[in-house]
């Protein structure tokens, strides 16, 4: 790993992002939940679309408390692994009952069927509660590597490795910021690497001699 400062390097780049909403169109922690679990492996987009007759269906998490596996296939068949996806949701309503009971810390979330540390940091971020971690989703995975700030593809050890080099201050933040980042300018193929604000510390624009 390089001796950059992190925190000052991509300052450009929280300056950019820093409170930027996530691109799930969530309007309460309810939904948010939800919405997070269904994404995963499939896109923010497709959720997006599919969300208002499921949220018409189920508001609450009362009201999902009270569906079955035929009733949410009606709204979440297309999501990729909606068969799991299904279970970890029932489940989920089974545990959580009621809106309100809804945790927000990181060791209570991941406990709950289909939320890894991924998903409860931005569901956390989402909310606006301090940050215990780092969001690194799959633009994450392939940004932080090209830049230098991580080594390697496992969002865990990622995680950890950006967490140890940028304030805690800006854990909330910083995830996300290269997330837009990765869904913007550094593309997986074709990346818009002149247009990028951190190019001058980013390893990948460096050894490309872009």
């Amino acid at each position: 790993m390089s001796k950059i400062n992190w925190y000052t390097a991509l300052k450009p780049l929280l300056d950019k992002y820093i409170g930027k909403a996530h691109p799930l169109d969530f309007k309460n922690l309810y939904q948010l939940v939800v919405m997070v679990i269904l994404s995963a492996q499939d896109s923010d987009k497709h959720i997006n679309e599919l969300a208002p007759p499921l949220f018409k269906a189920f508001p609450n998490m009362q009201a999902l408390a009270t569906a079955d596996e035929k009733s949410l296939f009606v709204f979440i068949s297309k999501v990729r692994n909606f068969g799991n996806k299904t279970k970890w949701l029932l489940d989920l309503s089974k545990i959580v009952k009621e809106d309100k009971n809804i945790p927000l810390t990181m060791e209570e979330l991941i406990q709950l069927p289909g939320i890894g540390r991924k998903s409860a940091n931005v569901i956390m971020r989402g909310v606006g509660v301090k940050a215990e971690g780092v969001i690194v989703d799959l633009h994450v995975v392939r940004v932080a590597p090209r830049l230098g700030i991580a080594t390697g593809t496992d969002p865990k050890k990622i995680e950890k490795q950006i967490m140890d080099v940028i304030p805690e201050k800006d854990w909330g933040e910083i995830g996300m910021a290269m997330s837009f980042l990765g869904r913007e300018i550094c593309r997986p193929t074709n990346p818009k690497c002149h247009e990028c604000m951190v190019n001058k510390h980013c390893g990948y624009f460096k050894e490309n001699k872009l």
